[in-house]
């Protein structure tokens, strides 16, 4: 990694010395006081966020923080406290805090550090994946950088006509962490961002108002989309969404635009993580090794993506993490584990405190040409789904209900935009009924999936 050693490297106040050093006398001061296990970590995060609307600054907001969280165990006894205080005396009085907080706590079998054998070495937790690149930005080159963007998105047509705002976002961190089984590790990171949120309207039709927005997200500002590119690309959504009506109820098949698969992506990690296993609140409960997607379906993980967003050498508890299938052929090959969740199952932990990374959700019938078009022709006549809203997922049942809009499909082709509908169906079903997949591979967060196509669900309207 390329961890900052000094300020003027980073831009941050503290050095990766600075950190061991803080670490190091958290540790020994658990010690002293008896404690079986321990660990801790320093942290430091600044940036820059800017943002404008209709052309006028809005919001300059400069943040820097900074954190020493301590864990101490008294054999299964675990206790917690985290000051941003960096003074001696402070370090000294978060230790005894977590100390005591343990003393008086219930014990857990389960509780405790990772197994020794878990946790990554020191050649493993140096690994560089290629994660820090400041963004040297000022207030004003990063204001100016939002007005392009809002810009862009006004100048694409007359019936864009208002705007909720354009938004430019440059962030970096930096953390070190040990704990008493022989991890030590850490490393800077960052993460840059353009966004914006056209509103557009069709002259004589009152009310007939649609707003819609996009974004471009990255660790290096220069693989960033183009300012104009963010800001054009949101009015042609928000101008394809005029004239919007509801459709009656019916079932069809439905077509997710890839971010939002990326959110049925999400559904998945979620139902199989270790938290909602162990309670017993998943509707994928005991689904290791069972067929729970098609056989075409196949989902991996790859923690070692170079200036990926869901990228690390080890999780939060200092395990290593390892590249593997997730699903494949269907089947369920693995869960998403912390130690605790592991212990708790009579497994092993998969290196997923902290969450997933890098999950890539494929399909083995898809081919290069499998474009959005290509997949609007496979829908035929359907649902094609752009936006949703509200919670409604059950993940103890699977039931799954959400507001949308989109678009309605009819032989391959849009044939109007619709709103104001729910979808419902249940994610067990939903996950069988994975047609296709698409080639128009989209990345959010940690998560990388092309639109995928659903055989039936049921659709509310007027």
């Amino acid at each position: 990694m390329k961890n900052p050693q000094t300020p003027a490297d980073s831009g941050f106040a503290y050095s990766r010395d600075t950190f061991e050093q803080l670490v190091d006398r958290a540790l020994a001061h658990a010690r002293k006081l008896g404690a079986s296990d321990a660990g801790a970590e320093a942290s430091e995060g600044c940036g820059l966020s800017v943002s404008v609307r209709k052309g006028e600054l809005e919001n300059v907001e400069r943040n820097r923080d900074k954190s020493l969280g301590v864990t101490v165990y008294l054999g299964h006894r675990r206790g917690n406290a985290s000051t941003s205080d960096f003074s001696e005396a402070a370090i000294l009085q978060t230790v005894q805090a977590a100390y005591d907080i343990a003393r008086f706590t219930a014990e857990d079998p389960v509780a405790g550090l990772p197994d020794e054998a878990d946790v990554v070495d020191a050649t493993e937790a140096r690994a560089d994946l290629d994660l820090f690149h400041p963004w040297a930005l000022s207030s004003e080159e990063a204001a100016e950088l939002a007005r392009t963007c809002e810009a862009a998105a006004l100048a694409t047509s007359r019936r864009i006509t208002n705007s909720e705002g354009a938004g430019v976002s440059a962030q970096q961190s930096h953390f070190f962490s040990a704990h008493t089984h022989g991890f030590r590790g850490g490393y800077a990171s960052s993460r840059h961002s353009f966004s914006v949120a056209p509103i557009a309207s069709l002259p004589g039709r009152k009310g007939d108002m649609q707003r819609d927005a996009w974004y471009s997200s990255m660790r290096c500002a220069g693989e960033l989309a183009s300012a104009q590119a963010v800001g054009r690309y949101a009015a042609e959504r928000a101008l394809s969404r005029l004239g919007a009506r509801k459709i009656a109820t019916t079932q069809c098949p439905v077509l997710f635009e890839s971010p939002l698969a990326a959110g049925l992506l999400g559904s998945f990690v979620q139902a199989v993580s270790g938290g909602a296993l162990y309670r017993k609140s998943s509707f994928l409960l005991d689904s290791l090794g069972k067929q729970v997607f098609p056989k075409h379906i196949d989902i991996a993980e790859d923690p070692f993506v170079p200036r990926g967003k869901g990228s690390s050498p080890f999780d939060d508890e200092g395990v290593r993490c390892r590249a593997r299938q997730v699903v494949e052929a269907g089947r369920v090959e693995g869960y998403f584990l912390t130690s605790y969740s592991a212990r708790k199952l009579g497994m092993k932990t998969t290196g997923n405190s902290g969450g997933s990374h890098n999950l890539s959700l494929r399909s083995r019938l898809t081919r290069a040409g499998d474009d959005l078009e290509a997949m609007l022709r496979k829908l035929g006549t359907g649902l094609f789904v752009t936006e949703l809203m509200g919670q409604g997922v059950n993940y103890v049942t699977g039931d799954y209900s959400r507001g949308a809009s989109g678009f309605w499909v009819e032989n391959g082709r849009i044939a109007f935009p619709v709103h104001e509908i729910t979808i419902a169906g249940n994610l067990k079903d939903m996950f069988k009924g994975i047609q296709a997949v698409g080639a128009d591979a989209y990345n959010y967060g940690a998560k990388t999936v092309g639109s995928i196509l659903i055989n039936r669900m049921k659709v509310a309207g007027s």
